[in-house]
């Protein structure tokens, strides 16, 4: 399988507010950028957006480096939290509803079809890709703003 690394994400303008997701891809000396947004939406919901999108981006099932200052969405899919909540009807372990179902549905759906490891970095630390990513998604957030 091939080695891929993956770096992303979300940003929010209030929360909720108009949002914004950034990820980059890289493999064998090659990177792509995605980005997009949403006008009414919550800082999570771009954090795991960024990584739905980037995962979508890949054609066949590949090693994936994952690398976000996002403890929700590392924490979620390392710790087994998500699947946990998906086997417990989107519940939670007090029984609250999970939230965000929909989109770890299929977050679920796309890291089964790859072979994850995780690494999560410290946002606004001068990580470069995390940065790229963070300046990503808030330029898309701010087409949303206003």
């Amino acid at each position: 399988m091939k080695h891929v690394e993956l770096f992303t994400d979300g940003a929010c303008s209030g929360n909720p507010g108009p949002g914004g997701w950034g990820a980059v891809l890289r493999y064998n000396g090659h990177e792509k950028e995605l980005c997009g947004g949403a006008a009414q939406t919550t800082n999570n919901r771009m954090e795991l957006t960024a990584v739905i999108e980037g995962l979508k981006a890949l054609k066949e099932p590949c090693c994936v480096l994952l690398c976000s200052d996002s403890k929700y969405v590392i924490d979620g899919l390392e710790k087994g939290w998500a699947a946990n909540w998906k086997k417990n009807g989107w519940r939670r372990s007090d029984r609250s509803p999970a939230l965000n179902p929909d989109l770890w549905e299929e977050l679920l759906s796309l890291t089964a079809k790859h072979t994850l490891t995780y690494h999560w970095v410290h946002g606004h630390q001068g990580h470069p890709e995390n940065e790229r990513c963070d300046a990503l998604a808030v330029a898309q957030s701010q087409k949303f703003a206003g």
